[in-house]
């Protein structure tokens, strides 16, 4: 075999080269993503730049893996039908029923829509019916890019964007990503994990830390403090609640790999052009608001094989503790009978995209951003091709 490679190979030499002639040739003249103007965060922070991903000898950039949005958003999701294990006053239906009763469909212009039950009157005690899924699809590490215009809200609601580890919790991690109760105006982002992975007070962040008795929560282990985890609060009003939905909504982002988990948001008027564009680049968005360092946790370590999940549930260990405290009217199992109060407990979502890391030897991220996907993938090939050339050519 290898004498025949040897034979043939001036004239697949000369292939090589037509073809990386005319890949070059493409990528010259290829056209530069349409550039878009878009107001950029207000936060003093987004000015600062991390280094981490450019280098004279290469660049680290996020490739999509996949993409969750449109008519198929469903197919790769299992819909979950257990008991709440946050002893929530909800019923998670199965993929039948929440498309027969409404309670998850996509509209005509691709929306995703996924909800709590807000037509039916319910009698005193019986749960109310709603939606919780998981991906099909694990992951272990990523970056994970939500885009939404609304995320659901009210008083005894307690809705959730987070990813879980597979097998027994929390000995593979928890990412809540967006998580609040009522009509909170605050994200909160926490992690719950097995003993051992702890928060970083110093780590640069924009959030304010959560506390316990007014101590921080910097244990993230979930058999103490109640499982409060460790967990912060975004400064930011349009993180959650009315005023972000009353703002189009906007995007979530987690960057989770060996340097780190990091939450940022922002809403509809400041989403950065590179996720626009399906080219994200963390390193030009400024201080995130919540971030768990490696430096106090072993990331790969605490969070292993990782399902994306949403849900809306009711009541429960945090919404219906905390309800006496929110100023809401009555008690939370009195409101959950009315079917109004739950006209604003529905996800509605336009993509989530799922990106991992890849690196380009010899590349900028200047460079980067001036070609498509497309364009970076035709650029890959043609270098594989000019090795090959070389290597040909000089038998």
């Amino acid at each position: 075999m290898g004498y025949s490679r040897l034979k043939n190979g001036p004239s697949l030499c000369c292939l090589l080269y037509g073809f990386s002639t005319a890949s070059a040739a493409f990528s010259k003249h290829s056209s530069p993503l349409s550039s878009q103007s878009f107001k950029h965060r207000p936060d003093s922070a987004s000015s600062k730049r991390s280094p981490q991903y450019t280098s004279a000898e290469n660049t680290t950039v996020w490739v999509i893996q996949d993409t969750y949005e449109g008519q198929s958003f469903f197919d790769t999701f299992v819909f979950y039908t257990g008991t709440d294990p946050t002893n929530g006053m909800v019923t998670f239906v199965d993929q039948q029923t929440a498309f027969s009763s409404s309670l998850a469909y996509v509209t005509s212009d691709n929306k995703v829509i996924m909800k709590g039950d807000n037509t039916t009157w319910l009698s005193a005690g019986v749960n109310r019916s709603s939606v919780r899924i998981s991906s099909q699809a694990t992951y272990n590490t990523g970056l994970f890019v939500l885009d939404l215009d609304m995320a659901p809200w009210g008083c005894g609601v307690w809705p959730a964007f987070w990813t879980l580890g597979n097998g027994t919790w929390p000995w593979n991690g928890e990412i809540d990503i967006i998580e609040g109760v009522h009509d909170n105006e605050h994200n909160q982002v926490t992690w719950h994990t097995a003993p051992g992975c702890n928060l970083t007070s110093t780590t640069n962040f924009t959030g304010t830390l959560v506390q316990t008795n007014g101590v921080d929560n910097l244990q993230c282990n979930a058999f103490i403090n109640n499982n409060a985890g460790c967990g912060v609060t975004e400064w930011s009003r349009a993180s959650y609640g009315p005023y972000f939905d009353s703002q189009g909504g906007g995007v979530f982002a987690m960057k989770w790999d060996t340097n780190g988990i990091a939450v940022w948001s922002f809403y509809r008027a400041a989403i950065p052009q590179d996720i626009i564009q399906g080219l994200p680049n963390p390193s030009n968005w400024g201080e995130p608001v919540a971030e768990l360092a490696p430096s106090s946790c072993n990331i790969t370590e605490y969070f292993v094989d990782h399902s994306i999940v949403f849900d809306i549930t009711f009541c429960g260990d945090w919404a219906g503790n905390s309800y006496a405290t929110s100023g809401c009217p009555g008690t939370c199992a009195d409101i959950l009978m009315d079917p109004s109060n739950f006209v604003n407990a529905s996800w509605i979502i336009n993509s989530l995209k799922v990106y991992k890391s890849a690196t380009l030897l010899g590349g900028s991220s200047d460079a980067v951003s001036r070609h498509s996907v497309h364009d970076l993938r035709i650029l890959w090939i043609a270098a594989v091709v000019a090795t090959l050339q070389t290597l040909l050519c000089s038998l």
